[in-house]
C-alpha cells in the first residue's frame, strides 16, 4: 500500500510550541510523502530533563491540529530501533541539538537528517526568559517600598488597632 512512498518520522518534546518546532516539521514535510510525528510523553521528557510545561495531551493536540503531519503517535522512548522496523521509516528528522544521537539508524537503512535550529528560540530558552522576567519582577517589588495605608475602621473594625500615618 505504501510501496515507493517515502515515510519520514519526526519527533520530538514540542513544549510552548515555537517557531522552530514548526520549521523542523515542515523540514520533514518536505522530505516526505507520509510524515509520522512522535511526541514524547511527559515520563519519557521526565526521565532525562525537567518536565514539560504542557501537559502529553495538549502537546499531542497541538500537534495533531497542524496541517502537515499525516500520522501523530505518543513517543515512549528515545530508541527509535522499534518504531523505525514497525513503521517501515525511510528517513527521521530531529534538532540538531541531538546531533549524533541517531547515527545508530543509518546501520537501519535510516537517513538521519539534524535539523539546524541555528540561534533561535527553544523551549529551553522560552523557559529561561519567563522565569529571568519574573525573578526579575520579583526583585523590583522587594525593592519598591510600599506607601503608608490609612485603615479605615468603618470598612474592617478589626484593624481600627493599627496605627495610622
Amino acid at each position: 500500500m505504501f510501496k515507493d512512498k517515502k515515510i519520514v518520522y519526526t519527533s520530538g518534546t514540542f513544549d510552548m510550541f515555537h517557531y522552530n518546532h514548526l520549521r523542523m516539521i515542515n523540514y520533514a514535510r518536505q522530505l516526505a510523502d507520509i510524515l509520522i510525528v512522535g511526541v514524547s510523553t511527559d515520563e519519557l521528557v521526565s526521565s532525562y530533563k525537567t518536565p514539560p510545561i504542557i501537559p502529553f495531551n495538549e502537546r499531542l493536540q497541538i500537534i495533531e491540529a497542524l496541517k502537515t503531519p499525516d500520522i501523530v503517535i505518543p513517543q515512549h522512548t528515545l530508541d527509535h530501533t522499534e518504531i523505525v522496523k514497525k513503521l517501515n521509516i525511510d528517513a527521521f528528522v530531529v534538532g540538531d541539538d541531538w546531533f549524533g544521537k541517531y547515527d545508530y539508524l543509518k546501520d537501519l537503512n535510516v537517513e538521519v537528517f539534524y535539523f539546524p535550529y541555528g540561534t533561535g528560540i527553544s523551549s529551553s530558552s522560552l523557559k529561561e526568559k519567563i522565569y529571568d522576567s519574573y525573578e526579575k519582577h520579583l526583585q523590583e517589588e522587594r525593592r519598591a517600598k510600599p506607601e503608608s495605608v490609612k485603615v479605615n475602621p468603618d470598612i474592617d473594625p478589626s484593624l481600627s488597632t493599627c496605627s495610622e500615618k
